[in-house]
């Protein structure tokens, strides 16, 4: 299967404890960062994308697999 691909500003939605929410992609974050005081072992080989909530405007990194097209 070939991996999900986003670019910035697809609209996105995941799941997680309390249901589904749909944001935006920010950017693909393709080495280690920190958001807030989590941090993302993202890197070229395993991306990550940094999205926003539409809803609370909170940023977090997922996994391509974690997202689909809204």
């Amino acid at each position: 299967m070939a991996e999900k691909t986003f670019k910035a500003g697809d609209k996105v939605k995941w799941d997680h404890s309390q249901g589904t929410t749909e944001g935006k992609v920010v950017r693909k974050l393709t080495r280690p960062t920190t958001i807030k005081t989590h941090k993302v072992a993202a890197s070229k080989d395993n991306p990550e994308y940094l999205v926003k909530s539409a809803k609370t405007g909170a940023e977090a990194a997922h996994k391509p697999s974690e997202l689909r097209r809204a």
